[in-house]
């Protein structure tokens, strides 16, 4: 083994601080988004009910109670930097839905919010839409995602404290 195969090269220095950002923008996104809509579950499934998905009323229950407590879990993880490439991944793939899911309102001609970081619901007249802010903004934390799951590596997370206590397996 040479210096140079323990050695980290300047890319993976500046990679592992971007993962770092990336972890924070990410992890911190879906944890404050959960966070604020688990202080009023009942107004997340009326967010989820807003979208007028041909979905049973328990399924709209089932996803408007769990759909924060799923963030707040998801967000932990990534923050903290676990199974970092897995918890980008499923971060990502809630992006790719939560995206989907407001062009499909915004197609349909829904005056919705969509309870990202809102009680969400349907909007009163006065009350503009803000689809095409809200997908740029979920593109963004989508872009983060999948920058985890490519350099999942970064300094501050479990992954580098489990991969560094146990350097034989390396």
């Amino acid at each position: 083994m040479s210096i140079d195969d323990v050695t980290p090269t300047r890319f993976q220095k500046v990679a592992s601080v971007i993962s770092v950002i990336a972890r924070l923008i990410l992890g911190g996104a879906l944890l404050v988004a959960g966070c604020l809509k688990i202080t009023d579950l009942h107004q997340s499934v009326l967010a989820v009910h807003a979208y007028d998905f041909p979905i049973s009323a328990s399924m709209e229950s089932l996803l408007g109670y769990s759909l924060p407590v799923v963030e707040i879990l998801l967000g932990l993880i990534i923050v903290a930097g676990l199974v970092t490439r897995w918890s980008g991944l499923i971060g990502g793939l809630c992006m790719i839905a939560y995206i989907g899911v407001i062009i499909s309102a915004w197609a349909r001609g829904l005056t919705i919010d969509c309870g990202c970081f809102t009680p969400g619901g349907i909007l009163d007249a006065s009350q503009k839409t803000k689809y095409l802010e809200d997908i740029l903004r979920d593109t963004g934390l989508l872009v983060c995602a999948a920058w985890l799951v490519v350099f999942p590596a970064s300094r501050f997370s479990v992954d580098a404290w489990l991969q560094s206590s146990h350097p034989e397996e390396r």
